[in-house]
């Protein structure tokens, strides 16, 4: 079944900045999933926006909305959460980092709001991996569900998550080169320098082992000019591929969870 013919089927999601007070208590609350996507204001090489990661992070949570729409749930399209901690882009303008605490403390903040609300689960959609970025949400993951909120968070650096992604994505060089680029590409090609990007060199560095070898920039990674992995071959084809892919995780990662919501509110 194609992505238009799946659409055609199912609702789209809820967007809850377009709701009223009574089309939210008028959700039903079993059904109901709210799904918050989290991005970042960082470089994204010369080619891709500062805004990538929510990008990314919005068609996530559309394509999990769907996939949640056709397992009978209601989604409910949360307002972006743009400022994360982004400590290794830090040396570039533009870039934001944030406290890592703040992120954890406004997450747990946001789904407390919720529970208190009815709603028994909440989803997250994220592709941003600053390393002080994914601790922030497994923390406020952790400690939401130590009080009863169970959190959908897949974390993409897991390996029962990366093997599904892309080639170049596995490799850990995969900061706005072909697997971010090419979901840019199929999200808002308006906002890409095609032609800078067509022209980039490859930068096979893996961030993932600069990582583990305790580096703490792009540029100590070696990314002087904010990239990583193979930009010039991205695609807007293997961006929508790769999109659908994100939001299976997203929905089976709410699916998983989904008893501990139904105890919660029999």
């Amino acid at each position: 079944m194609t992505a238009m013919t799946r659409a055609s089927r199912h609702p789209s999601p809820r967007i809850l900045f377009e709701m009223t007070w009574e089309e939210v208590r008028g959700l039903p609350p079993t059904r109901a999933v709210p799904i918050l996507p989290v991005g970042a204001v960082e470089a994204h090489g010369p080619h891709l926006p500062l805004g990538t990661d929510g990008i990314i992070a919005l068609a996530m949570a559309r394509s999990g909305a769907l996939r949640l729409a056709e397992a009978g749930h209601t989604a409910v399209l949360l307002p972006e959460l743009s400022y994360t901690s982004a400590a290794f882009a830090a040396g570039f303008p533009g870039t934001i980092p944030m406290d890592p605490t703040v992120v954890t403390n406004t997450v747990i903040s946001i789904a407390r709001g919720l529970y208190g609300q009815g709603f028994g689960i909440l989803a997250i959609a994220n592709a941003h991996l600053d390393p002080g970025h994914l601790e922030s949400l497994r923390q406020a993951a952790d400690a939401l569900g130590a009080e009863g909120m169970p959190v959908a968070f897949p974390d993409l650096t897991r390996r029962r998550f990366a093997e599904r992604l892309t080639e170049e994505f596995r490799t850990g060089a995969c900061h706005a080169g072909r697997f971010e680029g090419s979901i840019v590409l199929a999200e808002r090609p308006d906002l890409v320098h095609a032609a800078v990007m067509r022209n980039l060199p490859p930068n096979p560095a893996s961030l993932s082992d600069a990582i583990r070898e305790g580096k703490e920039s792009f540029e100590a990674a070696g990314g002087e000019s904010a990239y990583f992995g193979w930009p010039a071959e991205a695609s807007a084809e293997e961006g929508l591929e790769t999109i659908a892919i994100l939001g299976e995780i997203l929905a089976e990662s709410v699916l998983e969870l989904w008893p501990a919501h139904e105890v919660r509110n029999d």
